[in-house]
């Protein structure tokens, strides 16, 4: 390989290195300026070009083989257009923490800045979705500037964009040969003492103590655990840390927010002391101003962005719980903590009962029967990749986290479409694994034509399609809101006959009757599949304590959805929970 390292162009050592620091695809359409770069792929084993319909698919695919994995993934667009097409699924990616590395190739060298045909900026363009967005100008540039771009995706949790013209891709590779010393993991970051002791003493002075989680408590279930149980603390969470705290959890009180449900609300408002763990969840107008908040956060800007603190602690959820955890008083008086359990399964019990009336009768077909049926069906390590709008609503009510599931969808970022696009770069880190794609009929036909990208690699996703011909979500805030629904209606076709026509497997579920059939039937089918269900429309869901100043713009959208109906398995557990508990 080194004896042929002067030979080579720098498309093939940007190729080169980009499979040196682990990547194992890029997704993209070719085009003009990038085929030197996809010319390296096709000649390099290490990679494979992944050939999507709409950029916007592969910067959102890259984001969710990213999130999956943890390693950096990469995509691609050419000058222009095509590139600009990338943007929405790099914030996205970029929101997500996923360290993605975007390639937008660029016009001509010698014509930048002359309004040359498709020309843009992609330097400039990017540099609000990336913690790295440079130009190559000059073939001395590389290998360097790629490896910083690299070391700032996977260092700081994000993206970087790489701008090269296709005229320098072409032109011979520096002679210094790539490097291999490129960082591919993050350290553990711990606090200082002081600040740990200031913790613990504030813990040691409450009575009453709630812990409120994000993604940031990823890989710290059994710290968070011990920690809770320790101080008799009630644990809810924001919807990111659904996955990586909600299965085998005594102390769990549910979730706040938007799409809230159980005691959350109530457990992080009636303590003395609320702890945040690893999350920069988005609607402080949920949170407390009343009780002592600290807040430990491994990155510093989120530190007090949301609340008042009374403490910030900079450090990783799990190595800051280490240090912490033995140096606190164990707290004997659970009456706290028993009393958020038993709000949270009276609050589930009552919704529970309100929606189960006669649920499988109903037609059109309740989402939220859907989802729980699709709960019970789907494999214990299925990875659910869930569109903006209510299928959030119904996947935070309905998917049993347990430890192996994977739960991913627009969730800081908020954008439609995203379920799709999500779900391929899922199913391509593992063929043999449940990848399932909860899509809305809004989000599906945004990006409709990336659903022949499943039939051209025969990607096993399956699309279950919650169909209702509207735009739910808005035309819930528009009602709310004191507007007449306008322009959020959609005249659909039979999409179960749209995925027969791109040869896939498609099937049309009408009846509550035929759910459990269709689903068992397109998850034993070895391609892609989509089951069309055509759900009520009407079917909407409001969240606990919901106050008028809560619910401006998004939030009064979203604040009015969020379901009297019910939450799936979650009862049982809340009933579980209960078992410790002194009845009063």
């Amino acid at each position: 390989m080194h004896g042929s390292m002067a030979k080579q162009n720098i498309a093939d050592q940007f190729v080169d290195i980009l499979a040196r620091a682990g990547v194992k695809r890029l997704y993209g359409v070719v085009g003009d300026s990038l085929n030197p770069i996809v010319d390296a792929v096709r000649r390099n084993s290490a990679l494979d070009w992944v050939h999507v319909r709409h950029e916007e698919t592969a910067a959102f695919a890259a984001g969710a083989e990213a999130q999956i994995t943890g390693k950096l993934t990469a995509c691609a667009g050419s000058c222009g257009p095509g590139n600009l097409h990338l943007i929405n699924g790099l914030y996205d990616a970029h929101r997500s923490m996923a360290p993605v590395l975007a390639l937008a190739s660029h016009i001509p060298s010698g014509e930048i800045g002359l309004g040359y045909f498709q020309e843009t900026h992609p330097d400039r363009l990017f540099s609000e979705c990336s913690h790295y967005s440079e130009l190559i100008s000059n073939p001395k540039q590389m290998p360097r500037l790629l490896q910083t771009a690299i070391q700032n995706a996977v260092g700081r949790s994000g993206v970087s964009v790489v701008s090269l013209p296709g005229d320098i891709a072409d032109q011979p590779a520096p002679e210094r040969s790539a490097q291999t010393a490129l960082v591919t993991a993050r350290p553990t970051v711990r606090p200082g003492d002081a600040e740990i002791e200031r913790l613990a003493a504030m813990i040691d002075e409450a009575e009453k103590v709630t812990l409120f989680c994000g993604s940031g408590t990823r890989g710290a279930h059994a710290e968070v655990m011990e920690f809770a149980g320790k101080i008799k603390a009630p644990v809810g969470h924001a919807l990111r840390g659904k996955e990586w705290i909600q299965y085998d959890n005594p102390y769990d009180v549910g979730m706040s927010g938007l799409l809230g449900y159980g005691a959350a609300y109530e457990a992080t408002h009636e303590c003395d002391l609320l702890i945040l763990l690893g999350t920069d969840f988005p609607y402080n107008a949920f949170l407390p101003d009343d009780v002592l908040i600290a807040q430990i956060d491994v990155r510093p800007e989120n530190l007090g962005r949301r609340s008042r603190l009374d403490l910030a602690v900079w450090g990783d959820v799990k190595e800051t719980l280490r240090c912490l955890v033995p140096r606190v008083r164990e707290k004997e008086d659970r009456r706290f903590l028993d009393k958020m359990l038993r709000k949270h399964a009276d609050a589930l019990e009552g919704v529970v009962k309100a929606y189960t009336r006669r649920v499988d009768k109903h037609i059109p077909i309740h989402p939220e029967y859907v989802a729980s049926v699709l709960d019970e069906i789907a494999a214990d390590d299925a990875v659910f990749t869930v569109d903006t709008g209510m299928c959030n609503v119904w996947a935070a009510r309905y998917i049993s986290p347990n430890g192996r599931r994977r739960i991913i969808g627009s969730f800081s970022h908020g954008s439609m479409a995203n379920a799709l696009p999500m779900a391929i770069g899922a199913q391509f880190t593992d063929r043999g694994r449940q990848i399932v794609s909860m899509s809305g009929d809004g989000g599906f036909s945004m990006l409709m034509g990336d659903f022949l990208t499943l039939v051209q690699y025969d990607l096993p996703v399956k699309v279950v399609l919650f169909n209702n011909s509207s735009l739910g979500m808005v035309e819930l805030e528009m009602m709310v809101a004191g507007l007449p629904a306008y322009g959020t209606s959609a005249k659909n076709p039979d999409f179960a006959a749209v995925a027969e026509a791109c040869g896939a497997y498609g099937v049309r579920v009408e009846k509550p009757k035929q759910l459990a059939g269709a689903l068992k039937d397109a998850f034993r089918h070895k391609g892609p599949a989509l089951v069309d269900i055509v759900t009520d429309p009407n079917a909407l869901s409001i969240p606990p304590r919901i106050s008028r100043e809560m619910v401006t713009g998004f939030a009064l959208s979203a604040s009015k959805i969020v379901l009297d109906g019910g939450v799936g398995r979650m009862v049982q557990m809340a009933r579980s929970n209960l078992r410790n508990v002194p009845r009063p």
